[in-house]
């Protein structure tokens, strides 16, 4: 069965409500490296937050278009988004990429890019259940405050990203996985 996103998935500006402030409920995780193939934008948070934000383009054509179902050598019906090549942290452009894990990275048709998820650690941070154009900008505001003991590490602004799984099938009670990664402790 096909997982449905909803069409209008964007960062918007959202205005968290009293208690959409709780300290981040994070899991730790060692992840192998894995390639995600699909389509990708340049663009930044403040760009995105302003309304004239290029991400819900993407999402709007990525859905409308099917284009999950042209990538090649697809894994499964997740979609995850990855966050890459960061300017320089949550204030500098980064490179958003929209697509599906893929077992190979050899047959990609123009046009389409790809990502390397290096493998690190991340804290995995799951969204509140709720309309996903709300839950996951809430989350990345969470995120973005949040100090590094409380997320468990320093960022790395290497590879982050964003799991589409089942529990985001309903664009309005819907839950993602944000993986982000965390820079290798010293001992």
């Amino acid at each position: 069965m096909a997982l449905r996103v909803p069409l209008l998935l964007m960062f918007c500006a959202v205005t968290l409500a009293p208690g959409d402030e709780d300290e981040l409920k994070v899991t730790r995780i060692n992840e192998s490296s894995f390639y995600v193939a699909g389509y990708s934008i340049r663009t930044n948070n403040t760009v995105e937050t302003s309304g004239k934000g290029r991400i819900g383009r993407l999402w709007r054509s990525f859905i409308h278009k099917n284009l999950a179902a042209t990538i090649p050598d697809r894994i499964g019906h997740d979609l995850i988004v990855v966050y890459s090549d960061y300017a320089s942290d949550e204030h500098g452009d980064y490179t958003y990429l929209l697509g599906t894990r893929v077992s190979s990275i050899a047959h990609l048709r123009a046009g389409m890019a790809f990502q390397k998820v290096i493998a690190a650690s991340y804290v995995v941070l799951t969204t509140s259940m709720g309309p996903l154009t709300e839950v996951v900008p809430a989350e990345w505001k969470k995120i973005w405050k949040a100090p590094a003991v409380e997320l468990g590490g320093r960022r790395a602004f290497a590879t982050d990203y964003e799991l589409y799984d089942q529990r985001s099938a309903d664009p309005q009670r819907a839950q993602v996985e944000i993986h982000i990664g965390l820079k290798p402790e010293r001992n």
